[in-house]
């Protein structure tokens, strides 16, 4: 009798109309496809299932993130070789798996898969899915999405980022360390901002403190870092105290939309404007544009998108929405100037760093399979297999010009006009 995995390659190949860039070795122990490319292993009947019932990219995560389905070779050349598949090949009428249901031939195929998948039951979702229908950006709502992505433990992020603690783009050099290269983005954003002895910064989504860390120390500033994260604030507190800090740094739990004790010299959102909406960003614009005094200046640090010819068509990332970042979402970068603009600021200088956040993903996970072991107990199988494969894809998705990853520096600028910034301003002087 053929084996599961040669009749899977046979439909795979007839519902893509080409040859299969993957191996595929099935929970019989056979495996068929193309020699020398990664394996996709189905552990069982269930990943087949997965697959049939959400097809394309939700359905793949839930099985990756269940352990129903693995992969084996480098990481970054499987997504590849899946994206080829998957999203590559999606269209406006749901894909090109369902599109191709059209045709009888294929029909039949995918009538062989459900013979092959079994039980047509569709299985549980994994736990770490989170489920909602609605994308509210409220107070409750941003809380709940925020601490779904950050509470997964201290401990685990301290693995995964290491002793910086900072989960944003880092700023490389040619040799470099993820310690110096955070460092050095963390300087990079004290620099624009031009912090000086004795002002005041507000940091919007100050994570684990690293920010508001360097800046008092290193510039000497007095630092008001928030967070919606309550498992963030307490290590950043902790830290504080140990660095001897606590007259200089203040963490609290509170929404950026009730900071009500401008007004701030600086402004830095690291990180963080992903998570706002676009209904809501002109409003995020506009309350950081009042906290800032006249001249006061926001360093807006923010993943972008590719435009689309039509914007009404843009959808969440089904995978990232589920189980990485609920409710985020991306917008070009010529929306966020144009929502700076509205909200009154000046845009002065927008910088990409795109590059370097590829850079910086591929070390997390460096991290994160060095220490593998450690990971699944700290945050569970899933939740770590969620991690891997966000960061892995992520990457691959700033290399490729999907993702881009933008510094734009605003000013409040005062009614006489003028900035109050260098006349050469990417030598950060002044």
């Amino acid at each position: 009798m053929t084996g599961a995995a040669t009749r899977l390659v046979g439909v795979a190949e007839k519902l893509l109309g080409a040859p299969l860039p993957v191996q595929i070795r099935a929970w019989d122990g056979s495996q068929a496809g193309p020699p020398g490319t990664p394996v996709v292993v189905l552990h069982n009947r269930r990943a087949l299932r997965r697959l049939l019932f959400k097809p394309g990219e939700l359905g793949l995560g839930r099985a990756w993130v269940s352990g129903d389905l693995g992969l084996e070779g480098d990481l970054y050349t499987a997504l590849q070789a899946i994206a080829g598949l998957i999203w590559e090949r999606e269209d406006g009428e749901g894909g090109g798996v369902l599109h191709a249901l059209r045709d009888p031939g294929v029909r039949a195929a995918i009538g062989e898969l459900i013979k092959l998948a079994g039980p047509p039951l569709p299985p549980p979702r994994p736990p770490e899915e989170v489920r909602r229908s609605r994308h509210l950006h409220t107070r409750r709502s941003d809380k709940r999405a925020i601490s779904h992505h950050y509470d997964v433990g201290n401990d685990f992020y301290e693995l995964v980022l290491g002793p910086s603690m900072v989960y944003s783009c880092a700023y490389w050099s040619e040799d470099g360390t993820l310690e110096t290269a955070q460092r050095d983005k963390l300087e990079l954003v004290c620099t624009k901002l031009g912090l000086r002895e004795g002002q005041r910064l507000l940091d919007v989504g100050c994570g684990w403190g690293s920010m508001a860390l360097h800046a008092a120390r290193e510039h000497g500033v007095h630092v008001v870092g928030v967070t919606l994260s309550q498992e963030q604030a307490t290590y950043a507190r902790k830290r504080v105290a140990e660095a001897g800090l606590t007259d200089r740094i203040e963490i609290r739990v509170q929404d950026y939309r009730d900071v009500a004790d401008g007004p701030y010299d600086a402004i830095s959102s690291i990180g963080m404007a992903e998570h706002v909406g676009a209904q809501s960003y002109l409003e995020y614009a506009r309350d950081l544009y009042a906290l800032l005094r006249p001249g006061g200046k926001l360093l807006n640090h923010q993943i972008a998108r590719r435009p689309l010819i039509d914007e009404s068509e843009y959808q969440l990332d089904g995978f990232i929405d589920a189980y990485v970042f609920p409710d985020g979402e991306l917008a070009p970068i010529g929306t966020t100037v144009t929502q700076l603009e509205r909200a009154g600021f000046e845009v002065r200088d927008v910088e990409s760093l795109r590059e370097h956040y590829a850079l910086t993903l591929r070390r997390w996970v460096v991290n994160l399979e060095a220490q593998w072991d450690l990971a699944v107990r700290l945050a569970g199988p899933g939740r770590a297999r969620v991690w891997r494969l966000y960061m892995a894809a992520s990457a691959l998705a700033f290399e490729g010009n999907e993702l881009g990853l933008n510094q734009v520096l605003a000013v409040r600028t005062p009614d006489g006009g003028m900035s109050g910034l260098p006349l050469r301003p990417r030598t950060w002087h002044g």
